[in-house]
């Protein structure tokens, strides 16, 4: 992106990657992230790539990381944004095992500010999971990814991670705040015991236990 210098690859996958970068002129760091090369030449993922930028852009909350600009030029897209220091609440996780309620509630509570935020606004993040809660150094949170979110209400399809989606979600009802409400309660859940709340070794049988089957409350305290 013109006008900053990379330093650092803080995260890749199949849509693209995340770098760190700072912009020339004030020093500002931030986190650039690229749509992948395999991508940018199919007009639907540019499209949602641009939305998920025209939805941060509305969005201005404390709680999640805020938009610096949008680039795209016939070389890519990117979207700059605000880069949060501190690690995911995954890498958490798979340090530390199991927290204790007070804790957990205490890691996710900015996070499920920036969730509110978002709702308030006609916009659902579709996507909340670990992954997606980075904690900062204080140990405050900020929601990140919004890069299948919606408008409250929009049909958009099957969409989301699994393990974390609700009901609704695997039949591709409206999208709706209340599946962002039901994937956050799957991760507090995660945090209380150390694992998810269904264990399918399939998509099917995954969908199976999200729409079927008790909730596990006994599990947890």
């Amino acid at each position: 992106v013109p006008g900053y210098t990379e330093s650092l690859e803080l995260g890749a996958g199949a849509s693209g990657r995340v770098v760190l970068a700072v912009h020339a002129e004030t020093g500002v760091p931030v986190a650039v992230k690229y749509l992948s090369e395999s991508l940018r030449t199919r007009p639907g993922f540019v499209y949602e790539f641009r939305s998920e930028a025209r939805l941060l852009g509305g969005l201005q909350s404390p709680y999640v990381a805020g938009l610096y600009e949008y680039v795209e030029s016939p070389d890519g897209a990117a979207i700059v944004m605000e880069l949060v220091d501190g690690i995911s609440l995954r890498t958490l996780l798979t340090r530390q095992g199991p927290l204790d309620p007070e804790a957990a509630l205490v890691l996710l509570k900015g996070s499920l500010l920036g969730l509110a935020d978002a709702h308030r606004v006609g916009v659902v993040h579709r996507d909340y999971k670990p992954e997606n809660v980075l904690i900062e150094t204080a140990g405050s949170s900020k929601l990140v990814d919004f890069g299948i979110a919606v408008d409250a209400g929009t049909s958009a399809g099957v969409a989301g991670t699994p393990s974390y989606m609700a009901p609704e979600q695997w039949t591709g009802a409206p999208a709706s705040r209340a599946a962002d409400v039901y994937a956050a309660t799957a991760t507090f859940f995660e945090c209380l015991t150390g694992h998810k709340p269904y264990s399918g070794d399939n998509i099917a049988e995954l969908a199976l236990q999200h729409v079927d089957a008790p909730v596990p409350v006994e599990q947890v305290p």
